[in-house]
Parts: structure tokens; sequence; C-alpha cells
């Protein structure tokens, strides 16, 4: 995923999430009375029509920061909701009162469920996040920087699957293919296997000169190798009780001498384009599956199977890390986001948000909100 970034600065503390208690929702329209219309199946999820009242925190959403997100996805629109961008466009200055009036006005809320969910039983799924990291790095191999991260090497379709992690470090015909092929060097594997795993970041590049700028390094393409997870791996083999990034890394403090071991024990790896980042850019996220820039804390990642790219989705999730109830937008997915009720959260760029991101383990509900 780009998978694996506003309304508030990247570089910043990570999105407010804290909630308030529910309030009665006053938007001067009449009551919701109207007859609900039949329940939709959307590929792997059954769509379960519910009243606007039962969105948990509907009235307490300060909807001006999703609408940052929604104009995104006006810029490349799915058919159900092209016809609505001239609306969200215009409301983008509006005021909360108007912009969730018009919600209410023109979009149908449903709660998703797996399919195999009892009609009206239990719709609770996972919530897990993901963020852009902030990584140094040098234009230049030299000492303290000596791990590499890669164009697109020129061969890569001539072999399916391409060379496993283990052999691109060990087998002379891979590293020849990716040779000169190198973006930037960085110091540490670990930031360069998050870097590969969320599928984008920005690198704090200093160049043979001196200099120093920010890029952005966006998933290019990958060697088509499974996935594995090294905390999963570590887990198994008894290394470490603490799966999370945290754990992970004060596992590798301390037994350095088999941190190539971990990495090996994944074979996918990532190739990478690089993107310069102008002002405007630096405002949000790399652009997620759907083609548009993400923004933190009110982009989503799905799978695509159950909710369209571009559906904006209320989002309710209640947990030791954080309480969210919101309108979220979904503009991303990733190879884990299998399911009905499965989201990832972008939580931003840089240190906070990958705190926040990496501890983000928690029950979900969701209701997309579909055009009458």
């Amino acid at each position: 995923m780009l998978a694996g970034c506003s309304a508030i600065s990247v570089n910043g503390p990570a999105p407010d999430v804290t909630t308030s208690p529910s309030v009665p929702v006053t938007t001067g329209l009449p009551p919701d009375v109207a007859p609900l219309p039949p329940a939709l199946q959307q590929g792997k999820s059954r769509w379960s029509p519910v009243r606007w009242a039962e969105l948990p925190g509907l009235g307490n959403d300060r909807l001006n920061e999703a609408w940052n997100a929604w104009t995104k996805s006006c810029e490349k629109p799915g058919p159900a909701f092209a016809p609505l961008c001239a609306d969200v466009r215009r409301l983008s200055i509006g005021t909360d009162q108007e912009q969730r009036a018009w919600m209410m006005q023109r979009l149908q809320p449903y709660r998703v469920e797996p399919l195999s969910a009892t009609v009206g039983g239990s719709a609770q799924g996972l919530l897990t996040g993901y963020f852009e990291p902030m990584i140094d790095a040098s234009r230049v191999q030299k000492p303290g920087f000596q791990v590499p991260l890669y164009r697109v090497p020129a061969n890569l379709a001539a072999r399916k699957p391409w060379f496993t992690r283990q052999e691109i470090d060990t087998l002379p015909e891979a590293k020849a293919a990716l040779r000169g092929r190198e973006i930037a060097w960085l110091a540490d594997p670990i930031d360069a296997l998050v870097l590969q795993i969320q599928g984008s970041g920005r690198l704090l590049v200093s160049e043979a000169d001196g200099s120093q700028r920010t890029v952005r390094v966006a998933f290019a393409a990958s060697n088509d190798q499974p996935y594995k997870s090294v905390g999963r791996w570590l887990l198994d083999q008894g290394l470490i009780r603490d799966g999370s990034w945290p754990g992970i890394k004060a596992w590798v403090a301390q037994n350095p001498q088999r941190v190539q071991e971990m990495l090996w024990a994944n074979p996918r790896t990532v190739f990478f384009r690089e993107e310069a980042l102008s002002e405007l850019d630096a405002a949000f996220g790399p652009r997620g599956a759907q083609g548009v820039a993400l923004t933190p804390g009110r982009s989503i990642a799905v799978d695509k199977d159950s909710i369209p790219y571009g559906t904006p989705v209320w989002l309710a999730s209640s947990g030791p890390v954080v309480n969210l109830q919101r309108l979220v937008l979904a503009q991303d997915t990733g190879g884990d986001i299998v399911g009905a009720v499965r989201a990832d959260y972008f939580a931003g760029t840089g240190t906070q948000a990958g705190e926040l991101a990496g501890r983000l383990k928690q029950p979900l509900q969701l209701w997309v909100l579909w055009p009458k």
C-alpha cells in the first residue's frame, strides 16, 4: 500500500483523534423518517441501510477537515460520486452544519457487514494504521549510509517472480541488475524495511555537494515475492513477545548479528520512484490507490471489493490507542486489507504518526455514505 499521508501540519502532531460524547444532531432538516431502501451487496460485503441517527458522533465531527480529503477524491471520482463533486467543491467553504445537512439530503448511510454475518448481527472488524516515514538519506554511499533504495530494475519483467531479498543481497546476477539503480542510501536497514512496508516515504537527502532537500519516494514495483512479517518470524522463533515496531527495534538493538537473518525472512522487496515535493504536496501524503493524495486522519485504505475508492465512510473505533468517530474517505488499499469491515487509518508523516500507526489495532465499525 502507499500503504502506504491534510488538514494538519504533516510534521506536527498526529491528528486529534479524541472525540467527545455524542450530542443530538441539529441540521434544520425534516426528521429522517422516509422508508429505508433495500440492503445492497457490494462484492464481499453487505450494506444494510440505517438512519443517520445511528452514526455515532455525527454531530461532533469537524467535517471541514474531511472535506479536504473529499475534494481530493473529486480529482478522480468514480461514476457514483462524479455528479456530486460540484456540490462537494462548493461546500468546501461551507459550515459543518451546511455540510452535514447536504450529506443527509443527498446520501444514504449503510452499515458495512460481511456477507457471512447474520442480518442485524455483529458488524465489527479491525482497524490498523499506516504512515509516511521521514528518513535521513545520502545521495552517495558513504560510511554510515550503506543501505540502498532502488529504482525498478530494467529486467524486472523478464523474471517472475524476481529475485528474493536474500538473492538480491547475495547473487552476482541480482546485484548486477541493480547496479546504478540506487536512488539514495539509508543508515538503518530497519528504516528501509519500514519504508518498503509502508510503500512510500520522505527522504531528507544530503546531496553530493553537501546541500539538503526533501523528496518523496513512492512505490513503483515489487519483486512479486510474498510478504512475510518479520515480527511474526520473531514471535514464531520465540525471540520476542511484542511484535510491534518498538518491540522489533528493541530486539534489533540487542541482536545486531542476526538482523540480516531477520530481514531475509521476508522475501519481498519494493522498488521506488523519486518524486519532487512541492510546498502544496508537502501538506498531503503520497497518492493512494485511488490516485489522489492522502489526507492525514481522513484517508483510509480498504478492501476495494467491499468499498469502492472515493466513497465517503463513517468510521467508529474505540480502543486503548484512539477513540474515533469521524468522516473519512476510502482512497487506498493494501495487501493485508482484506474483508468487509477492515480499514487502515492513514496517520500522517513522521515519528508521531509512526508511533500511532504502529500501536493501532482495535475494533472497527464502518458505514458507507452512498448517493440516494
